[in-house]
């Protein structure tokens, strides 16, 4: 459904500009006039859900106001809105697998290669990071190193401090991380821009407004621990132990600002 905009003011505050998405009426601030969608490929584990989902997670770390995303729910079955009027696009994770290839997963797909085409800004997340890698043509598989999970030593290339969101970073930072798939082959003509121990595509770019992370930039400590706590059985039979995991947890402020810079950059594409 394409978005239908119209304008008004109200009690003297700031005009505000209002759009109908799956029927769904959405009020943003003149500050900025084009929200972000957040596509929702699925949920948190059970017993994180009530912090909320991913799209809450992710509108906090980036730092959107509530009226500044809409969010999308493809898992659900909602339908992907026409592409003009959104200043980007960030898609969550998900416990799914890209290569189960669902129906809405592989429709996803077909959406965000045409957007990357069109230059939309795209930035995806873990399941995010590995629809938009096979949707751009990559390769996506069980990661031959096993599961990653908890908080994770990511590494720079070098050419990364190129980058609009990893320039200036650290060469080596803490990021979140949990996944048993991977980006096994980037898209043909992609830069991938960090690695870690398990994982040799944690980060790439395609073209100059597309992204993919396979760390979690939305994730705080608390998330992480909970993730790690909801996996212990999981990872007791892989012969690891989840208390330890959980113990060294950090806080991933680097990570975080990767999701941030996306969000200005963004933005700065259009003019606000």
């Amino acid at each position: 459904m394409p978005l239908v905009f119209s304008h008004f003011r109200k009690g003297g505050g700031a005009a505000r500009n209002v759009f109908r998405i799956a029927n769904v009426r959405i009020a943003v601030t003149q500050r900025h006039t084009r929200p972000f969608l957040i596509i929702e490929t699925g949920q948190p584990v059970a017993s994180m859900r009530r912090h909320r989902g991913f799209p809450h997670w992710i509108r906090v770390a980036a730092g959107l106001d509530a009226d500044e995303a809409v969010v999308v729910n493809v898992e659900g079955g909602d339908a992907l809105p026409a592409r003009e009027g959104f200043a980007g696009t960030i898609i969550t994770g998900s416990a799914a697998m890209v290569t189960e290839r669902r129906d809405w997963s592989e429709r996803s797909a077909h959406w965000l290669r045409e957007a990357a085409q069109e230059g939309m800004p795209l930035f995806g997340i873990c399941y995010g990071h590995q629809l938009l890698a096979h949707a751009l043509g990559g390769e996506v598989g069980v990661n031959p190193t096993g599961r990653e999970m908890g908080t994770i030593d990511l590494q720079l290339h070098p050419h990364a401090d190129e980058d609009p969101l990893f320039k200036g970073l650290p060469p080596q930072f803490a990021a979140q991380a949990t996944h048993l798939q991977t980006v096994l082959r980037a898209p043909q003509g992609a830069l991938v821009l960090a690695r870690s121990d398990q994982d040799d595509c944690h980060a790439f770019r395609w073209g100059d407004r597309a992204w993919g992370v396979q760390f979690h930039p939305e994730f705080s400590g608390t998330h992480m621990r909970g993730y790690v706590n909801a996996r212990r059985d999981a990872l007791h039979g892989e012969g690891r132990c989840a208390k330890s995991l959980a113990r060294a947890v950090s806080a991933t402020p680097h990570a975080r600002r990767v999701l941030r810079r996306f969000v200005r950059h963004a933005r700065q594409l259009h003019g606000h």
